[in-house]
């Protein structure tokens, strides 16, 4: 009967804030559950485990971050691409924290259930699929060196560029844009 009350988003809204604030570890059930002020048959009545919980909101964290990434590598604007992260992380500023912060390991230890880890699978095929397209169209193949640079120049260089700024939960200022597009432009150009 109280399971109504509260919806399978409320959980995750919950535990989004709570990583939010106090990272990943903080994330409980208890602490869930005290914020929702939700009985704990309520939470397991939707989640089998705190992992589940976890595991579904790196997921759908990262998805939602890679929407964005994905259909501007697919137009072809593999600048676009690079310049995502710190647009995305201005729009989503507490997701960005956990998504660009932490690791997935931070969301889930050990085995993660069948269902996530298709996901993660699934995303993870996606990421390398869109860095092979770059690196064909920016370098000619898709060799490991031609993958290394496509990864370096679409994500671990607008990701370095935001990190400081999400560690003192500021907005990246528009100087962000112009390393990123700089060291683009040394790169592919």
């Amino acid at each position: 009967m109280g399971h109504a009350r509260f919806a399978h988003a409320d959980f995750l809204d919950a535990a989004r804030a709570l990583a939010a604030e106090h990272g990943p570890a903080a994330v409980t059930v208890d602490a869930v559950t005290e914020r929702l002020k939700a009985p704990k048959g309520s939470f397991y009545y939707r989640f089998a485990s705190r992992d589940l919980l976890l595991g579904e909101l790196w997921l759908a964290t990262v998805l939602a971050y890679q929407e964005g990434f994905v259909a501007a590598i697919e137009a072809g604007d593999g600048l676009r691409a690079a310049l995502h992260t710190p647009a995305w992380v201005r729009l989503n500023l507490e997701d960005a924290r956990l998504l660009l912060l932490y690791s997935r390991h931070d969301f889930v230890q050990g085995n993660w259930p069948a269902p996530l880890r298709r996901g993660v699978a699934d995303q993870a095929r996606r990421f390398i699929a869109c860095l092979e397209r770059f690196a064909r169209v920016a370098f000619g193949s898709a060799d490991a060196d031609d993958l290394r640079r496509a990864q370096f120049v679409l994500a671990d260089v607008p990701t370095a560029a935001v990190r400081p700024h999400l560690q003192h939960r500021e907005i990246p200022p528009p100087v962000v844009d112009d390393l990123v597009r700089a060291t683009y432009d040394a790169i592919v150009r």
